[in-house]
């Protein structure tokens, strides 16, 4: 569901503006691991417990709290810090020789030394073994790996690529025991060796336990003993009554729009002491256009589009505030964001300006469209989204709009075909990095189908994003990149997705696990002692 050819659900639930939680003690806790037990609930499933397979939040959740990587992404921050190395950097201008010393004495959770050779094995693994479900792709840039000591890993990339530091800080940058491992196939007896924060004590069909890893060696301090991760395998309902019950003491991931708001109104009218805490996401939809079709590849029509489009009242009526209104391609909280759309199109419907670009186009009559869907994927909210994007559309008198839907293999194969002139597509990032919302789409190997061709992007502004280590000098060029994007339409942002947790009272540090690095921190989640 990472994958850069699949695309997420929508918002994780929705409710009343929610307060971040606060809770028992200070930001750094007590010492580590000296907390109590947390019983966490949530509807996605873990589909792999091997880093060489999955590539979906639910396992990517679990790898990134058993596994190290080289590096990581700290609370609140998209800059990747040492982790189980020491230090890395790039060690020529043009990105393509990045180079990694290890800490001293790592130890695996089953007590072996982790050295530059399971480095070495963990990354040729995965690309060897290429599992379609897996991480592979997103290490297609190594060429070959050296480790000329057992603290020394140094990767030489086939071309520049600034934001390797990034890609390896993400779960598909988990580091095995290459004595626990098969080089070259999936282990599949649900058991896990890695050297984090926790170690996976069981994994069955219905739950997780986790126990703090006492040789970790990094810079995360557990706040709590231990984690148990209960799956209610896609049920919203039971997920919900769990939480209230206080049968888990957190719920994460998957609870529907209208529970979320139940649980709100029941905590602010007196109710069970439950806190909705709320984060920054990094979740993104947007409406697609398919560059060669009749209707949708006109220009004047895109641009009409943009005028009209209400995304305030979208989030508000039907995300029910999960989510917030999206004026560019790359969300709020990324380096390099702005808000092209909003500078260019307004906030607000503007019938005039709209009429306007459909008169350029040379259009006078109704533009008769229709918009694309599917129910499940993009989550509950994608059809009644689209239909009040119709709504909108239809009562400019300009245009008159339809909404189709279609179960996710015909739809998939819709857009592939070119069938669809407007459809609906989101996004959730490998690694919070502007070039994750903007490569994927407007460079080599476009994901959206659109036929949207632009050398600009795609020979001048992104590959010289990619050779420049310093992701603060790339901000002009992803700013023309979404401005540019702005002047031609080839897609409409619509909004950015909030994360969403309920807890109980007696949870605390949620707030340093919801952030737009999309790395669910189980070491920040405290739970007082006398619960």
């Amino acid at each position: 569901m990472r994958k850069r050819d699949q695309w997420l659900a929508a918002p994780l639930g929705a409710g009343l503006a929610a307060a971040l939680l606060t809770g028992c003690g200070s930001e750094d806790g007590d010492a580590a691991g000296s907390g109590g037990h947390v019983v966490m609930g949530m509807s996605d499933e873990v589909l792999a417990t091997d880093p060489a397979s999955g590539y979906d939040p639910g396992s990517w959740l679990l790898f990134n709290n058993v596994f190290q990587s080289l590096l990581s992404f700290p609370k609140g921050s998209t800059t990747p810090q040492p982790e189980a190395a020491e230090k890395c950097s790039f060690k020529d201008n043009a990105s393509r020789v990045y180079s990694c010393t290890l800490q001293n004495d790592l130890k695996f959770s089953n007590g072996h030394g982790l050295t530059s050779e399971d480095v070495k094995f963990s990354f040729e693994r995965t690309k060897r073994i290429n599992d379609a479900n897996g991480p592979a792709l997103m290490l297609s840039s190594i060429g070959s790996i050296d480790t000329p000591d057992k603290r020394t890993v140094v990767f030489h990339l086939k071309s520049s690529d600034a934001t390797f530091p990034q890609k390896i800080a993400s779960g598909a940058g988990s580091i095995v025991d290459h004595r626990e491992y098969p080089a070259d196939k999936l282990r599949t007896d649900h058991k896990a060796v890695g050297s984090g924060v926790y170690k996976l004590d069981s994994f069955t069909k219905d739950e997780a336990d986790f126990s703090v890893n006492d040789g970790y060696q990094g810079p995360a301090r557990p706040k709590n003993s231990g984690l148990n991760l209960k799956f209610f395998h896609g049920g919203q309902a039971r997920l919900k009554s769990a939480v209230q019950k206080g049968d888990v003491d957190l719920a994460y991931r998957g609870l529907a729009m209208r529970d979320l708001a139940d649980l709100q109104a029941q905590s602010l009218g007196g109710g069970k002491s439950l806190n909705v805490v709320d984060g920054t996401g990094a979740e993104v939809q947007h409406l697609v256009f398919n560059m060669k079709d009749p209707v949708a590849g006109k220009l004047g029509v895109r641009k009409a589009m943009a005028y009209l489009i209400d995304r305030s009242t979208l989030v508000r009526d039907v995300y029910k505030r999960t989510a917030e209104p999206l004026y560019s391609v790359v969300p709020a909280g990324i380096t390099g964001h702005n808000t092209a759309f909003y500078d260019k199109y307004g906030d607000r419907p503007q019938p005039e300006k709209a009429k306007q670009a459909l008169r350029d186009e040379g259009i006078s009559g109704k533009v008769k469209l229709t918009l694309w869907g599917t129910p499940i994927r993009y989550g509950p909210g994608t059809v009644p989204g689209l239909r009040q994007i119709a709504q909108q559309l239809n009562a400019s008198g300009l245009f008159d709009v339809d909404v189709k839907s279609a179960d996710v293999a015909a739809y998939e194969k819709g857009v592939a075909g070119g069938k669809y002139g407007v459809y609906v597509k989101g996004w959730v990032p490998d690694y919070p990095d502007p070039d994750n919302f903007v490569a994927p789409f407007f460079g080599a190997g476009n994901v959206l189908a659109n036929h949207y061709t632009s050398p600009r992007l795609s020979a001048q502004l992104i590959p010289a994003t990619a050779e420049q280590p310093s992701r603060e000098a790339t901000v002009g060029d992803f700013q023309r990149i979404q401005d540019i994007v702005a002047d031609e339409v080839p897609m409409l942002p619509l909004w950015q997705g909030k994360q969403y947790a309920v807890a109980q009272d007696d949870i605390s540090g949620l707030q340093w696990t919801l952030d737009s690095s999309t790395v669910f921190r189980f070491w920040e989640i405290g739970k007082s002692s006398d619960s």
